[in-house]
């Protein structure tokens, strides 16, 4: 069984999804835990230190997610594509990727959750970059030799068509996610995400 700080991080982190940091509070939390609120500010003194938690929360699944398909047994290719798949495809129809999320508030954010922001698009960017290093080493980028850009360009273009599919459906996103490929690698197959 789920204990209860991870269950208040679990919810958190949802909330932020659904309607960024600064549109949930302590009350929502415990109205929909059916808990009080001193129940949650045992676990955290502060939203600041919930904040905090949430990222940490982040950061361990993009971790995870990067081990995972940079061990498993496919082409370089593939890797990039299954990196960028599996992090959006924990995005719901209703929802917006948290890190995007915490970007659009953070100019409302605590100094100590902005910097892990900042750390978090970092890193995000930094592994999709590694895949492209990768790629680029052995010839097969079709486009720029500038990595880190194309690895910015393809989060910024993944994170845009995550936010228009809330709006039109999710046919925008697989056509912009499988023209992304055609564009950074050129003859690729193209597979429904």
């Amino acid at each position: 069984m789920e204990n209860r700080k991870s269950q208040i991080i679990k919810l958190a982190l949802r909330n932020i999804r659904e309607k960024g940091y600064i549109s949930f509070s302590y009350d929502d939390l415990s109205r929909e835990l059916g808990v009080t609120k001193a129940s949650i500010h045992y676990h955290f003194e502060k939203k600041e230190d919930l904040g905090i938690a949430v990222c940490t929360k982040i950061k361990e699944g993009l971790d995870a997610t990067f081990i995972k398909v940079d061990n498993e047994q496919i082409s370089l290719e593939d890797k990039l594509w299954e990196f960028i798949s599996r992090r959006a495809k924990q995005i719901e129809m209703n929802e917006v990727c948290p890190i995007s999320s915490l970007q659009a508030d953070f100019h409302y954010l605590p100094l100590q959750i902005q910097e892990s922001v900042q750390q978090l698009s970092q890193l995000e960017i930094s592994y999709v970059k590694k895949f492209l290093d990768e790629l680029n080493s052995e010839g097969k980028l079709r486009t720029t030799n500038d990595t880190k850009a194309l690895a910015s360009l393809l989060i910024a273009s993944v994170k845009g068509a995550l936010q228009y599919k809330r709006v039109v459906g999710e046919d925008l996103f697989s056509t912009v996610f499988d023209q992304l490929k055609l564009l950074i690698i050129g003859n690729v197959e193209i597979s429904k995400t």
